[in-house]
C-alpha cells in the first residue's frame, strides 16, 4: 500500500525548507519552526491540516508585515517546486485576505500556482468576493502560462475534490461557463482536463445546461470534442438518451434490440469479505451496421440498513461490427475501501450495455 501523502512532510523536508528560508531571511529559526510544526498533535493531522499547520507556523516566524513575508517567499520559490509546497499558496489564503492585500495576493497566487497549485487557495477569495475573483479568473484564462490558465478553470470547479465547495456556482454556474468558453479549445491538455472536470462537476447539478453546452461545442474543434466527451462522462454513466445519441452509442433501431442474446455468471457465487470472484459475460449484438457499445457491470451493494446502492464499473467502450459476439471476464474483489464498506447479503450484479440491462447474476457475501 502506498504511503499516505501527508507523510511527505518529514523533519528532513522541513529542515531543508528552513535552510532555504534562511538564505533570504537570516533570523529564521529553523529548529524552533520544526518544533512548533511537529508538535504533539502532528501525528493526528491529515494532509490539508498539515499544510495549514505549516502555513500558520511560517507566518509566526516570518516578518509580521505580509508584504515583507511574501518578499522572502518570492526570493526562494524557484527552489520550492512541487506538490509539497502547497503551503505557499495556502500562506496567501491565510494571511492575504485583507482588502489592502488584494493585488499582491493575486500576484502571489498567479506566481505560486506554477510551482505547486493555487486551486485550493483561490476558493476562499471566491467565496468572499465571487464577482471580483471571477474577473481575475477571466484574466488568468488568457495568460500565456498553462498553469495559470488551468487555475482559472480548476479554481472555480463547484465540486473540486479536497477543496471547499462553491455553493454559489452550484446554484448558478453561468460565471464559470464564461471562463470555460475562453478555454474550450486550449492547446494544453493540462488545461483541457480541468475544463472537462469542471463540466463534469456542473453536470451533477445542472445536467441540462451541460448537455446544451456540449451540443453547442461539439464539432467546433478536435480539442473541444475531447473536452466535451470527458466532461459528459457522468451523464454517459447515467445513460441519458440525448447524451448517448450525441456520442454515437447504439440503441434500438426500428424496434430491433441492440443485444439479441446475453449471459452473465460469477464464480464462486458465495464469498467472504476480502474474497474475489470472476465475472464472465457473453453478448450477441444485432446484425447490420457497426455499433458503439459501452459495456459495464453494476453491483447493487447492500448497505447498513438493508437498502442497496448501485456502483458501475466499466468493462469496455468501443465500436464493433454488427452481429459481433463479445465475451469477457473481470475479477472483482469484495474488500472494504476507505470509500466503501461491505455488508452481508445478496449482491445483485447487472450487465449493462449502453445503459440497458442485458443480464444479471447474484453473489452472496458473508462477513
Amino acid at each position: 500500500m502506498a504511503e499516505p501523502l501527508k507523510n511527505m512532510y518529514t523533519e528532513n523536508f522541513l529542515q531543508q525548507f528552513g535552510e532555504k528560508v534562511q538564505t533570504a531571511y537570516m533570523p529564521f529559526d529553523t529548529n524552533e519552526f520544526i518544533h512548533q510544526v511537529m508538535d504533539k498533535k502532528w501525528d493526528e493531522l491529515e494532509l490539508k491540516e498539515r499544510i495549514r499547520r505549516i502555513s500558520l507556523t511560517l507566518g509566526a516566524f516570518l516578518p509580521s508585515k505580509y508584504e515583507e513575508a511574501l518578499d522572502i517567499l518570492f526570493a526562494i520559490d524557484e527552489h520550492c517546486s512541487g506538490f509539497p509546497y502547497l503551503f505557499f499558496p495556502d500562506f496567501v489564503e491565510v494571511y492575504g485576505q485583507g482588502e489592502e492585500h488584494w493585488d499582491l495576493s493575486m500576484k502571489a497566487l498567479e506566481r505560486f500556482t506554477s510551482k505547486s497549485s493555487a486551486e485550493f487557495a483561490v476558493r476562499t477569495f471566491l467565496l468572499r468576493e465571487p464577482e471580483r475573483m471571477m474577473q481575475q479568473m477571466t484574466t488568468w484564462a488568457g495568460h500565456q502560462n498553462e498553469h495559470v490558465r488551468r487555475l482559472a478553470s480548476e479554481g472555480c470547479r463547484p465540486r473540486l475534490p479536497w477543496g471547499q465547495a462553491l455553493p454559489v456556482f452550484k446554484r448558478d454556474p453561468a460565471p464559470v461557463f464564461a471562463v470555460l468558453e475562453l478555454l474550450k479549445a486550449d492547446p494544453s491538455l493540462y488545461v483541457r482536463k480541468s475544463v472537462a472536470n469542471n463540466l463534469n462537476d456542473i453536470a451533477k447539478d445542472h445536467p441540462d445546461v451541460v448537455i446544451a453546452t456540449a451540443q453547442r461545442w461539439k464539432g467546433t474543434h478536435p480539442d473541444t470534442d475531447w473536452i466535451v466527451r470527458h466532461g459528459c462522462r457522468t451523464l454517459i454513466r447515467k445513460s441519458i438518451p440525448e447524451v448517448m445519441a450525441m456520442f454515437g452509442y447504439a440503441d434500438e433501431t426500428d424496434g430491433a434490440p441492440l443485444v439479441t442474446g446475453a449471459s452473465f455468471t460469477t464464480d464462486p457465487a458465495m464469498l467472504k469479505l476480502g474474497d474475489s470472484c470472476e465475472l464472465s459475460y457473453a453478448l450477441q449484438l444485432r446484425e447490420g451496421d457497426p455499433v458503439r457499445v459501452r459495456i459495464e457491470y453494476g453491483i447493487d451493494f447492500v448497505k447498513a440498513r438493508g437498502q442497496v446502492s448501485r456502483k458501475l464499473f466499466l468493462l469496455s467502450d468501443k465500436t464493433v461490427p454488427g452481429g459481433t459476439h463479445l465475451t469477457g471476464t473481470r475479477t472483482h474483489r469484495f474488500a472494504d475501501l476507505t470509500t466503501r464498506r461491505h455488508y452481508a447479503g445478496a449482491h445483485r450484479i447487472a450487465l449493462l450495455v449502453n445503459g440497458q440491462e442485458a443480464a444479471s447474476t447474484v453473489v452472496e457475501l458473508q462477513l
